[in-house]
């Protein structure tokens, strides 16, 4: 027997398929509701040590330690790639954790897609790959452009897989200089940033290495071998996506992701960071997270993870046991 056909009364209800009652309209979400809620991402697709995200970007990761070890997720800074996590990675998964960290959209070996290039994204790719790995109880760690990526995740689809968080030479709240954020750099900055990175970033790059690492500092090691992963990992990454991150890192205001804060967070930050000065970043998301630990290293440079490693991974660890 066929349902009957709905009728046509002119009335904004529609009608059910099968048995022809009125059924009260859907009600259309508001900006408001998008806002609040936090947006649904289905888990991508594994294929050995790539993840294919919904719009189809594959984004290669390294998968450490055992497997039934509590997770700890690393996200990495600019222009590097999760080679810049192995330091980290190697000791925590010889401690009996599950380490987990990809190469950001464009960088590393992941593709190189034309769109995508922002925070939304970043949190969004993240979150697919915690939910095909079905990661529960993580701490999730980032470094530089990474700690804004570990916030804007929080802010957009919360706590429920998140145990802890640790933020290193972060670069929430802001970047940039505003009214309202004072101790911010001028944009002049990042103009000189983009245009090193599509003029000859090749070059750039090898420069920005002796401040990243503080190597410019009277009396300073220099490590060559440092400068040159440095300049390898900047230089994998596609140059569209690299120049495009730039005001993803600079220009996004962390605020509202950090006031979603509700776990054990730790701010680590070097008071000789030349890249991200810590005036404007550390201790000012330390006071926007409640309940946050701020961790200051006096003469520590924004390559701390890699420079100084021993006392990082000591303090990581200890937090993590905590």
């Amino acid at each position: 027997m066929r349902p009957p056909k709905p009728r046509d009364d002119g009335n904004p209800e529609s009608r059910c398929a099968c048995c022809g009652d009125s059924v009260p309209p859907c009600r259309k979400e508001s900006p408001m509701d998008t806002k609040t809620r936090p947006p649904t991402v289905p888990a991508g697709k594994l294929d050995g040590s790539y993840l294919t995200t919904r719009d189809g970007t594959r984004l290669y990761f390294k998968d450490w330690g055992p497997k039934d070890g509590q997770p700890i997720v690393f996200s990495h800074g600019w222009p590097l790639s999760s080679d810049a996590w192995e330091d980290q990675m190697l000791f925590l998964s010889e401690q009996g954790y599950r380490t987990i960290a990809h190469d950001r959209r464009g960088h590393g070996r992941s593709t190189q897609p034309w769109d995508g290039h922002e925070m939304d994204t970043y949190a969004d790719d993240l979150a697919q790959l915690t939910a095909a790995l079905d990661l529960k109880k993580a701490i999730h760690v980032g470094h530089s452009t990474g700690g804004g990526e570990v916030t804007r995740y929080i802010g957009r689809h919360g706590t429920s897989r998140v145990a802890k968080a640790v933020l290193i030479g972060a670069v929430p709240p802001i970047m940039l200089k505003t009214d309202w954020h004072p101790n911010g750099l001028p944009r002049e900055v990042f103009d000189g940033i983009r245009a090193g990175v599509r003029n000859d970033r090749s070059s750039f790059f090898k420069e920005l290495s002796m401040a990243f690492y503080g190597f410019n500092r009277p009396g300073a090691k220099v490590s060559e071998g440092l400068r040159e992963s440095f300049w390898m990992q900047g230089m994998m990454g596609g140059l569209k996506a690299e120049y495009d991150c730039v005001k993803a890192f600079s220009e996004t205001d962390f605020r509202a992701d950090l006031a979603r804060f509700d776990v054990p967070t730790l701010v680590m930050h070097g008071d000789d960071d030349q890249i991200v000065p810590i005036d404007g970043a550390a201790k000012l998301t330390a006071t926007l997270v409640k309940g946050a630990t701020l961790k200051v290293y006096p003469g520590f440079s924004h390559g701390m993870c890699s420079v100084n490693k021993d006392v990082i991974n000591k303090d990581l660890l200890a937090f993590i046991k905590g």
